[in-house]
């Protein structure tokens, strides 16, 4: 499969599919390369219209992603949708860089997406629309490259969005003590080495699919991915506080959100976030999930999603402007 410009093959992933490819976005120093998932257009005759920039949660393993979104790739009646799929630096085994704290911290992972976004502006120019889609803190990273690029964006798909004081949700609050232990917990997690790991897994998340207990097990068995990811939460405890209501207010139009019944991560926030919009009650467009699905929707729940997703890049996303 044809990959842009801006993505090389990555030889050291065996994955036989027909549907996507693995490859690495080589981020000029000091951040280097990061993971990345490519769909091409499927009509291979044509370059795409339109083209989903996906940036994940926490961690940031674009492989627990891909049942939801080779759903929406499928999905599209045009023939015409490609998908990138940008990883946060150093939460990819085999793919991790220095054990330096900063370069795991928001400034840089905002900085790697956001240079994936231009890479594919670059590439394809303006007649080409570009949706982001964000999934818990990776709809704050998605905000800042709306911020910084304004009506370059399509559209923003911000999925159990975790954009202000994390810190106080229910999650925040039980969990925010470990995340200042990065590295020894990192340290300690060599243990897991010598255990059978997958034998603990598949009874602790015995609901869970083989291919995502497969990447949890690799993610497990990988301390400097385990380090990156815990050293990024703990900037997400410190960092992501007020609501940007300004940004979200400005750019209304353009934004869509998506609130699991329950959701730990995000808790009274959401009420935050909704009262943000209360002026322009008709223009933003929010679904209230009635399904009890959970904020990691992508372990099993990515085909519900993923027809969301669809439904608003088939009938709410308009072309880019000119």
């Amino acid at each position: 499969m044809a990959l842009p410009p801006f993505l090389k093959s990555w030889d050291g992933f065996q994955d036989a599919n027909e549907d996507y490819t693995h490859a690495l976005f080589e981020h000029p120093d000091p951040i280097g390369p990061t993971h990345s998932l490519w769909w091409a257009p499927r009509d291979a005759k044509q370059s795409p219209s339109k083209i989903i920039l996906f940036i994940p949660g926490n961690p940031g393993l674009v492989e627990f992603y891909i049942p939801f979104l080779s759903a929406i790739h499928v999905k599209d009646k045009s023939g015409r949708l490609a998908i990138l799929a940008h990883s946060h630096i150093g939460h990819t085994p085999g793919v991790a860089r220095g054990d330096s704290i900063e370069y795991f911290t928001l400034p840089f992972q905002v900085k790697s997406a956001l240079e994936a976004f231009d890479a594919v502006k670059s590439t394809y120019g303006r007649e080409t629309s570009v949706v982001l889609i964000g999934h818990s803190v990776g709809s704050w990273v998605a905000l800042q490259i709306l911020k910084a690029r304004g009506l370059e964006v399509t559209g923003l798909f911000l999925l159990f969005p975790t954009i202000s004081h994390i810190a106080s949700t229910p999650n925040g609050r039980s969990l925010s003590w470990l995340f200042p232990q990065a590295h020894l917990i990192a340290t300690v997690s060599r243990i897991l080495r010598i255990l059978p790991v997958h034998l603990l897994i598949s009874i602790m998340f015995r609901s869970w699919p083989q291919h995502q207990l497969l990447v949890l097990e690799k993610f497990l068995r990988s301390p400097n991915s385990i380090y990156a990811s815990l050293a990024m939460a703990h900037d997400e405890m410190e960092s992501i506080l007020e609501l940007d209501v300004d940004l979200l207010q400005s750019h209304c139009h353009r934004i869509w959100l998506y609130f699991a019944e329950k959701d730990d991560w995000v808790g009274n926030e959401k009420e935050t976030i909704l009262r943000s919009f209360i002026h322009d009650a008709g223009t933003v467009r929010v679904v209230h999930d009635e399904h009890g699905t959970p904020h990691a929707y992508c372990i099993n729940h990515g085909e519900q999603i993923a027809s969301q997703c669809s439904e608003w890049l088939e009938d709410s996303v308009l072309p880019p402007k000119h």
